[in-house]
């Protein structure tokens, strides 16, 4: 298999992957960078995440994925990776940072996910880079590692351009 990671610059918000994936804390608030641009979307995809993990422990390492309607129609797929470690229990716990082991964790995880359910592309940011506190240069080997190997397009925005649509070359 040929190693299939594109590295662009945009909006991910705008990607035209089959899935989009973003690291959190399991009790994570949503309230800051590319989580709070997804809470903002797709509100309900936090009303769901809230909810199932009320009833269902999420540990550092697993991942739960969302669907729901994009604008305009059509389904839009959410993989929630939990990277980050949290500080404290219950309602008043904050997200930590990430670990290197938790990302190579949810990395397996991803990656079965995407080979049991025909996921045909993948859309990520630098994962666990921003708020996850980790360095990109930890974390691009263990990217390249899990999900280069898929024989899928595998897409990295490593910068953030708001409303700009980055050249996936993924076929529309």
């Amino acid at each position: 298999m040929q190693l299939t990671i594109k590295e662009v610059s945009g909006d991910i918000l705008l990607s035209q992957a089959d899935l989009l994936a973003h690291g959190i804390a399991a009790n994570d608030p949503f309230d800051s960078g590319l989580a709070l641009a997804l809470r903002e979307r797709w509100p309900s995809l936090v009303k769901d995440y809230r909810h199932h993990t009320r009833s269902n422990a999420i540990e550092p390492g697993e991942i739960w994925v969302w669907a729901g309607i994009n604008e305009g129609g059509g389904v839009r797929r959410i993989a929630n990776l939990v990277t980050q470690d949290s500080i404290g229990q219950g309602p008043t716990a904050k997200p930590g940072k990430a670990t290197l082991e938790n990302v190579r964790h949810v990395l397996q995880n991803l990656a079965r996910h995407v080979q049991q359910q025909g996921i045909t592309s993948l859309a990520l940011p630098r994962l666990a880079t921003g708020v996850g506190g980790l360095t990109w240069d930890d974390v691009k080997p263990l990217i390249a590692q899990y999900l280069g190997g898929l024989d899928i397009p595998v897409v990295v925005y490593v910068t953030y351009q708001k409303g700009v649509a980055a050249d996936e070359g993924l076929a529309n």
